[in-house]
């Protein structure tokens, strides 16, 4: 039986346990989060070293929340994530989520290798992981990622369509994501930095393939390495329509060399895609 399938016990079930009773779980969760076994068991002492004891007596006053291990796991594993979209070893590419370059462990039948999981941004694969096997519900989901349930919900449903699962791309809102491309490049032409970071969902992530970084757009995480690092090509670029939603294309003239594509959530810009290699921008339908 595959143990991540399992859902998550309640809150309560760890108030009053021994830690070693729910060590396999916790590094199963750990694993799927994370995708190798060296990161996963770092994560879970992480959540060992403040295990609380159970011999400790409760002081006066308020009844202390409950130890929640599922969320400090989370947190330690959300934080490796981000890290490791900032510090990515080997460029991006949108049509290859097997090309981590990460050593990777068996995996149980059915699941999506971690290879491919690379290729979601660390709140959608938080999302994705936790719901989808571990029935962790979307309302303990989305204050981890300071979310709403609801946004919780579709980052989840966004990654499973990028993992190619049965359900579907939740539903896109084209205006909305006009609106927000143009104030992006309204801001970029200006710029004014502060307002492209506003636009910026604060976990965002911008991800580059090969040529991208080598022409000078490096992948970057969090709204303000992902406003400087894509700032100025985009206050140099042009509107696009890219597989029909708006994007961007540089230079402003001439044969497009970047575009830019762009993720857009609770009208907060969530992840930037920059695509430069020649294969990549011959699989776009592109109109500039």
């Amino acid at each position: 039986m595959n143990e991540s399938a399992a859902p998550a016990p309640p809150r309560d079930v760890f108030a009053a346990a021994p830690f070693e009773e729910h060590r396999a779980r916790l590094r199963a969760v750990a694993y799927r989060l994370l995708g190798t076994s060296e990161e996963a068991d770092a994560a879970v002492e992480d959540v060992r070293r403040t295990w609380p004891d159970r011999d400790t007596p409760v002081a006066p006053g308020p009844v202390p929340t409950p130890y929640d291990p599922v969320e400090a796991l989370a947190r330690a594993c959300l934080d490796r994530l981000r890290s490791r979209e900032s510090h990515r070893e080997r460029p991006w590419d949108p049509w290859d989520p097997w090309a981590s370059g990460v050593p990777r462990d068996p995996r149980a039948p059915g699941e999506p290798p971690p290879a491919a999981l690379d290729g979601l941004t660390p709140p959608e694969r938080l999302a994705f992981v936790l719901h989808d096997e571990f029935s962790v519900p979307y309302e303990r989901i989305g204050p981890l990622l300071d979310r709403t349930p609801a946004a919780a919900r579709r980052l989840a449903g966004r990654a499973r369509y990028r993992l190619r699962e049965a359900e579907e791309m939740p539903e896109w809102d084209p205006p909305r994501q006009r609106t927000a491309v143009a104030a992006f490049l309204t801001a970029a032409r200006s710029g004014d930095t502060a307002a492209l970071r506003a636009l910026l969902d604060p976990d965002a992530a911008l991800r580059a393939d090969a040529t991208a970084e080598r022409t000078g757009t490096a992948a970057a995480h969090g709204a303000a390495a992902v406003a400087e690092a894509v700032g100025p090509r985009a206050g140099a670029a042009r509107k696009a329509l890219v597989d029909g939603a708006a994007g961007l294309a540089w230079p402003a003239e001439g044969a497009p060399r970047l575009v830019l594509v762009f993720t857009v959530l609770e009208d907060r810009i969530t992840a930037i895609d920059a695509l430069a290699d020649e294969d990549h921008l011959a699989r776009l339908d592109l109109h500039v």
